[in-house]
């Protein structure tokens, strides 16, 4: 075969690709516009209905504290003496079902069994979300671990602090119930958003069926502070 013959096959594969290539981006583009033109991703709940919070998630301080420090650590005086526990703590950090608040009263360490309960409620919401036609949000950890300095600062901002604080042992987390992050679509159609009463009542729900199955945590719903007090009850 002549190398014009050479040159001329190389171009035509070439050009059959090109046009290929074109043509399937074309499709590809003309199919993006029409999914995006169908608007927002909007939101099918289903299943959802409010418990009773305050009856239902009553688990009172005194409980929380007997168990914490049954299973916890003893309370540290500052972080740099948290530091040096980490061998008994793990520490948290933004996963796919929920992220940390910016923390300004505790810092982010939990036992490990407490961790992975806070996995495991994060896990069970953004499955329950899904299963009632929801929109995926992540949960917000608005409170951690405490340590003295952390209580006795915060005793001065609120006088409803409690000074013997189950926080201090690296049992118990809050999640905030009135906050939650979006998660949006990869491919940038835009989720409607979800009401935060369906988030609650949702959140409500996961934290009754882990309460009530598994003896694993005790709850408390806290109205001025807007979050769900939670305490792991095994090591």
């Amino acid at each position: 075969m002549r190398k014009t013959d050479i040159v001329r096959s190389v171009l035509a594969v070439v050009g059959i690709g090109l046009a290929l290539y074109v043509f399937f981006s074309a499709r590809s583009c003309v199919k993006e516009r029409r999914w995006l033109a169908l608007g927002p991703i909007e939101n099918h709940p289903v299943r959802i209905y409010d418990v009773k919070f305050a009856q239902e998630f009553n688990d009172l301080n005194e409980a929380q504290l007997e168990v914490a420090r049954a299973i916890g650590i003893r309370p540290v005086a500052n972080r740099q003496e948290a530091e040096g526990l980490k061998s008994d703590l793990v520490e948290l950090t933004a996963t796919d079902t929920y992220v940390i608040d910016s923390l300004t009263h505790s810092i982010p360490y939990l036992i490990p069994s407490a961790k992975e309960l806070l996995d495991d409620i994060g896990r069970a919401f953004r499955d329950s979300l899904v299963s009632k036609g929801l929109n995926p949000y992540k949960l917000v950890v608005t409170s951690v671990l405490r340590t003295k300095e952390d209580v006795a600062t915060l005793s001065k901002d609120n006088i409803n602090a409690a000074e013997n604080s189950t926080h201090c042992y690296g049992t118990t987390f809050d999640l905030g119930y009135w906050r939650y992050v979006k998660i949006p679509d990869l491919r940038g159609r835009p989720y409607e958003d979800v009401p935060p009463e369906y988030l609650r009542a949702v959140l409500s729900q996961v934290l009754k069926d882990i309460h009530d199955q598994g003896n694993r945590c005790l709850v408390k719903y806290e109205r001025q502070q807007n979050c769900f007090h939670i305490t792991v009850r095994q090591r």
